[in-house]
């Protein structure tokens, strides 16, 4: 029973989507605050913030309404994917997988040592039967 779950969580796309959803949540929250605290006020060096707080060009409407399309949202949604991305693959998605080319590699090994020769392609058989055929005829 522990083989067949360890089995189940080595098997890695557990693993994967286990860690990308906690770091995902975790480390979103750290980009959140370091966007608002960094990006926000850089795009408000160049917009003015409105009523409402949105931050991004103003354009005026049909209606001689003012629309704007607010930047700082925008920015805090892409930067926070590349982060969390970065950080999950970096972490722990390539270690992973140097873990299992490193435990294949070496039941490669072990595979080898035990393993019987390899029987020879249909190929391989044809050309041998045609060689011995060759012989017979010369005879």
């Amino acid at each position: 029973m522990i083989k067949g779950f360890k089995e189940f969580i080595l098997r890695g796309n557990v693993i994967d989507l286990a860690v990308a959803v906690v770091i995902g949540a975790a480390f979103s929250a750290v980009v959140n605050a370091i966007v608002s605290a960094v990006i926000t006020p850089l795009i408000e060096v160049f917009y003015k913030p409105n009523d409402t707080g949105e931050v991004g060009p103003t354009i005026t409407g049909i209606y001689g309404q003012q629309v704007v399309f607010p930047l700082g949202g925008l920015l805090t949604a892409i930067i926070s994917f590349f982060a969390v991305a970065i950080v999950v693959y970096l972490v722990f998605v390539y270690p992973m997988n140097r873990w299992k080319a490193i435990a294949a590699a070496r039941a490669g090994v072990d595979k080898a040592a035990t393993e019987e020769p390899a029987l020879p392609t249909e190929q391989e058989l044809l050309v041998q039967i045609r060689d011995l055929l060759e012989r017979q005829n010369k005879l």
